[in-house]
């Protein structure tokens, strides 16, 4: 079986998903296509020789309907022969091209795949492929009863493990100091890939709040706690604010992939491996809970204990999910996203495993550390879960 090396990860800065946000005036494929160009570029390959492109986009609707992946190649110049696919699970679907890369690799189906992910949030609007239709169908509401939206299943969990308001907040205001700190001593600049928009070039993430504090954010109101959700669930003290969840965000990731003997041929250097990964489903309703059972599942796979990860990264959908995964895994605070997450790096649904992959690989590598876990909650109650080896 052949062994998958990662050979390089770039991204975007991260700009608000909103009109005037420091990428909004970007075409999605655009946007995309200067990451295919600069991962390409930065690693000499002959962009003729990638076998497939996989990219992860949740909404592809709008300017993201026409196989995303396939049109950023053409827009980047890659030889027509050089095919794309669309992969959508929810909020992990950058990490599933991921995993499908590598396991495409050991297959011996492809020698060379870049697997990544693009959302432009500001110029697809999120759930704006679902308009007013209903997914679920009545035997899914027969079964479990009417389904809820992310931010109430964040709610639930933050009321089934007891965590307080104080510290989704505190949560929070972590997440921007230490990416702010990562930031400070360079941390993001060899993984950041500088992009050219109508207004300039844009080189560093733009959704990091300097200065944020718990206190700052206790003022801010609780979201989801409406009239008929609180008839609903009566017993709930509603605490998700905008202030403690991810950032809507646009961005774009990609890695370059290829089995080991291919580098070796080319003479590139692997930065990188995917030791194991998973993914599974949980209660759908609670929605966010499923990276606790990833993780362990994960872990099984892998032959590790949580002791042997250097650094776990959980995406920050909602302050309530790493910190529900950490109260079951125990897991000290210093491991636990230790660049920030998506509260302050944003949350560009598709490219976001891809994103936090690339930020993972880059901090392991800084730091010295081996092994890097990754896991994503995913609407309808799943989740991806991917451990990495660092080679550097």
């Amino acid at each position: 079986m052949a062994r998958a090396v990662i050979v390089d990860a770039i991204r975007t800065p991260m700009g608000k998903g909103k009109p005037g946000g420091a990428l909004a005036d970007v075409h999605p494929v655009d946007l995309l296509a200067q990451v295919l160009s600069g991962l390409v570029e930065r690693s000499g390959i002959d962009p003729g020789i990638v076998d497939d492109i996989l990219i992860g986009c949740v909404g592809q609707n709008l300017e993201q309907s026409a196989t995303p992946g396939r049109q950023a190649a053409l827009a980047a110049g890659f030889p027509v022969h050089v095919p794309s696919t669309t992969i959508e699970r929810k909020c992990g679907s950058g990490q599933q091209a991921i995993d499908f890369a590598v396991q495409g690799i050991e297959a011996g189906a492809y020698d060379i795949v870049i697997a990544g992910g693009v959302e432009s949030m500001s110029r697809v609007r999120m759930g704006s492929a679902r308009g007013d239709a209903d997914p679920f169908g009545p035997g899914v509401t027969e079964r479990f009863g009417p389904m809820v939206s992310q931010g109430v299943a964040a709610e639930l969990v933050a009321d089934k493990w007891k965590i307080a308001r104080e510290s989704l907040d505190s949560y929070a205001a972590r997440s921007h100091a230490r990416a702010a700190a990562a930031r400070e001593r360079g941390g993001f600049a060899r993984e950041i890939l500088p992009i050219t928009t109508p207004n300039g070039v844009v080189d560093t993430d733009e959704s990091i709040r300097l200065g944020t504090t718990a206190d700052k954010l206790a003022g801010l109101p609780a979201v989801f706690g409406t009239d008929a959700n609180r008839e609903r669930f009566a017993d709930v003290d509603w605490k998700v604010t905008a202030g403690n969840s991810s950032q809507i965000t646009d961005g774009a990731a990609a890695l370059l992939i290829m089995s080991e003997e291919k580098a070796a041929q080319l003479s590139l250097t692997p930065r990188a491996r995917v030791v194991a990964s998973a993914v599974v489903g949980d209660d759908p309703l609670l929605m966010l809970t499923a990276p606790i059972p990833a993780t362990h599942k994960v872990l099984a796979r892998a032959g590790l204990s949580p002791h042997q990860i250097a650094a776990f990264e959980v995406n920050e959908a909602f302050a309530s999910v790493p910190l529900a995964w950490q109260h079951e895994l125990g897991i000290d605070d210093e491991r636990l996203n230790p660049v920030g997450g998506a509260i302050a790096l944003g949350h560009p649904l598709g490219a976001s495993g891809a994103r936090i992959m690339t930020s993972l690989i880059h901090h392991l590598e800084a730091t010295g550390g081996r092994h890097g876990l990754q896991t994503m909650c995913e609407a309808g109650g799943m989740a991806n879960a991917t451990i990495v080896e660092s080679l550097v």
